[in-house]
């Protein structure tokens, strides 16, 4: 077998965090003096009352939370990478480096950002691109969504967002793997022409509702997250469905862009046996 193989995630949905920092702390006021270079030269200031109101739950909490987690913790990949599209309501920390150090210390890291939900897909694409190249045999990559901003986001304004992370484990395929090999990644939707009653369509909150399921079945993720919808969604059903389907395929649609994407798993051999055995 080749390609990744996805054979463990982790999800985390409102975990509540440490909150903001005291107002007449060190930290507070460098927080205050970011926001006021990232804000000022467009003639804006951040909403005090607004960031009081945020739960304050930073992108190193999150990936703490991760790196704590079953099926996780037990990771030492030779690649991490850090997805998200809302930015970090702490900037002060190098996350990927910081989840790396959780996870062993040796990967080489990064983060995506700036590309809306199409994030967590780009990671899919560079974890598939190394494996192949033999650079990385096993793989964390971590999607973070936090909603504490300093100013009026109107995606977050209107969408009741939470708190939310989740971090998929994939490994070079072998010939025992029980898990779900990554089989594509692509722009726009997916493609129905191969759907049967053995495929699952996940649809992020963005999907559009127009998308062809064919004998598939459908699972819809909650309405409360932007970039991390399918993914807690894959990793809050990961077993149950590795072991019902023999193709997973998400997609979402970004609000902001329009724009499509999509992912397709396939239930290895390993799987399979385990499900036939059930």
């Amino acid at each position: 077998m080749t390609g990744l193989v996805l054979e463990a995630a982790a999800a985390v949905r409102s975990p509540g965090g440490p909150g903001p920092a005291p107002a007449d702390s060190p930290r507070a006021a460098l927080v205050r003096a970011f926001h006021d270079d990232l804000l000022g030269p467009f003639g804006a200031k951040a909403d005090e009352e607004l960031l009081a109101r945020g739960a304050h739950v930073p992108h190193r909490h999150l990936a703490d939370l991760l790196a704590d987690s079953d099926g996780v913790r037990e990771a030492r990949p030779q690649l991490v990478v850090v997805a998200h599209a809302l930015p970090d309501v702490v900037p002060f920390t190098a996350v990927a480096p910081h989840l790396t150090s959780r996870l062993g210390g040796s990967a080489t890291n990064f983060a995506i950002a700036q590309q809306g939900l199409a994030a967590p897909f780009t990671a899919l694409r560079i974890a598939a691109a190394y494996q192949r190249s033999g650079r990385a045999a096993e793989t964390v990559v971590a999607v973070l969504e936090q909603t504490t901003l300093p100013t009026p986001y109107p995606l977050v304004r209107e969408t009741p967002l939470i708190d939310s992370a989740a971090a998929l484990v994939l490994r070079a395929g072998t010939e025992g793997s029980a898990g779900l090999r990554l089989a594509g990644v692509g722009s726009g939707p997916p493609d129905a022409g191969e759907w049967d009653s053995g495929t699952l369509l996940v649809l992020g909150p963005g999907a559009r509702p127009d998308t062809e399921a064919g004998r598939a079945d459908v699972h819809f993720a909650p309405g409360d997250s932007y970039c991390t919808g399918v993914w807690l969604e894959l990793a809050l059903h990961l077993g149950h469905w590795r072991r019902s389907y023999r193709r997973i395929v998400l997609t979402d649609t970004d609000p902001l862009t329009g724009r499509s994407h999509h992912a397709v798993f396939t239930a290895t051999a390993a799987a399979a046996s385990a499900s036939d055995g059930c």
